[in-house]
């Protein structure tokens, strides 16, 4: 299954990144391609984004369901296409090294499904983990432009 995982060091606090990653409607933006999102309830949301699928673009569909919110480490999720025949899965971990220096990761795999499967894996191959790596990046630089003042 194409999968992808990046990990990356912030000079902040881990409660700034759980403070970001536990709102999807902060990182759903920063999905390469995005186009919009809709929140369908605390832990369900629809994204559609621009997916450049090697020779052409096409407009993806995806419901992603967040199956785990543990405060502040981790952020897991479950995606399934809507328009396209793939299923997923992710999260976003966060580690306290010091209390002011996180490591944060971010996993992706994404696995389509039917007739061209085999050869849309076969892409997915190398896009799951450069679209893991971006996201991981933008979230990173976005969480190091917020200032979290609660606890």
């Amino acid at each position: 299954m194409p999968n992808g995982i990046y990990q990356l060091e912030l000079d902040i606090p881990i409660k700034n990144v759980w403070f970001f990653v536990s709102d999807m409607n902060n990182w759903a933006p920063l999905v390469p391609g995005y186009m919009e999102h809709t929140i369908l309830n605390a832990r369900q949301s629809t994204w559609d984004f621009k997916g450049d699928i090697g020779f052409m673009q096409k407009k993806v569909s995806l419901q992603i369901d967040i199956t785990k919110w543990q405060k502040p480490t981790t952020v897991t999720f479950d995606l399934k296409g809507l328009n396209e025949n793939f299923k997923g899965d992710g999260y976003f971990r966060a580690e306290a090294i010091t209390s002011g220096k996180t490591r944060m990761t971010g996993y992706m795999n994404i696995n389509a499904k039917g007739m061209m499967g085999p050869m849309i894996n076969s892409f997915l191959k190398s896009f799951v983990p450069k679209t893991t790596k971006e996201l991981t990046e933008a979230v990173g630089e976005k969480v190091n432009e917020i200032e979290v003042i609660a606890t």
